[in-house]
């Protein structure tokens, strides 16, 4: 399957205006979308894209077609990669994070480990969730604290990716954790993942496509969910979410932009949730909700 960069040079602010279109137009599909300097005095940034499975003619159009061909006044220039992983290249010589109690390193990092963290070990991988991101950063400070004021018995990770946010849970409770996909891949590096980092055990990894799989009603209803996904499956999600959690129940959900903040909360409060803490990390939003008498 060919992978290929699809780029768009600019000045910093407009770069970043671009990488901002592409994640929008691209929400659904998750494709990779990166902004960085490409030139050392800071004249030129590049938005970039990673598509697959087309010629790179055929993946510049997509772009244009996306986000319309006056949308950018530079021009769009796309290539074929070579045959590697470019997610997990993109990642590599990533520093460690902390965020609370938590510290989320890769193996060359191991000796970085404070005496007092809660250490996860993750891989750049496919599956998307290191702790670098700001929304994957911001769960986990938001767990970190939620985890100190209450306890919960049935915890249900959904949208796991690399697994870090269910793996930090178990860490943190030594208790079960149900972490679930839509991408198998992202399920075989959760549960990869949750072996590493000594909570195999704890953290039960399921492919599902939605929560009507019947596996959710055997091990709900859930009492904490936390969705680290993409404004428009959250919203979509939200009522059949909500069926699948106890009357009294607290979410933390990310993967938004600041300006999805509005939309997020009126679909959940349809479902009797209201916003108790809200978190912002370079643009991106985590969101506290809980139902019932539940504080956060």
């Amino acid at each position: 399957m060919p992978t290929i960069r699809v780029q768009i040079r600019a000045p910093e602010i407009e770069a970043k205006r671009i990488s901002e279109v592409l994640e929008r137009a691209f929400e659904d599909e998750g494709n990779p979308v990166t902004v960085y300097e490409t030139k050392a005095d800071g004249s030129e940034w590049a938005a970039e894209i990673l598509l697959f499975d087309m010629a790179a003619e055929e993946a510049a159009d997509c772009v244009r077609d996306r986000v319309g061909s006056d949308a950018f006044a530079a021009p769009v220039e796309a290539e074929e990669l070579p045959e590697e992983n470019w997610v997990e290249k993109s990642l590599e010589g990533l520093k460690p994070v902390r965020a609370g109690r938590f510290f989320v390193h890769g193996s060359h990092d191991r000796d970085k480990r404070p005496a007092n963290a809660l250490a996860i070990e993750v891989e750049a991988a496919l599956a998307f969730g290191t702790g670098h991101h700001g929304t994957t950063a911001g769960c986990l400070m938001e767990l970190d604290r939620l985890l100190d004021r209450r306890s919960y018995s049935r915890v249900l990770d959904l949208g796991t990716g690399t697994g870090v946010l269910g793996i930090g849970i178990a860490m943190k409770t030594r208790r079960p954790v149900i972490a679930t996909d839509i991408d198998p891949i992202a399920t075989e590096t959760a549960a990869e993942n949750s072996r590493k980092n000594g909570v195999g055990a704890l953290v039960t990894c399921f492919t599902a496509a939605g929560v009507d799989d019947r596996r959710f009603a055997d091990y709900g209803p859930f009492d904490l969910v936390v969705a680290n996904i993409l404004a428009k499956p959250l919203v979509r999600m939200a009522a059949p979410v909500s069926r699948r959690m106890r009357r009294e129940a607290t979410l933390v959900l990310s993967g938004l932009r600041i300006e999805d903040g509005p939309r997020i909360i009126s679909a959940y409060g349809m479902q009797g949730f209201r916003l108790v803490r809200r978190r912002a990390i370079e643009g991106w939003l985590t969101l506290v909700l809980t139902r019932g008498r539940i504080g956060a």
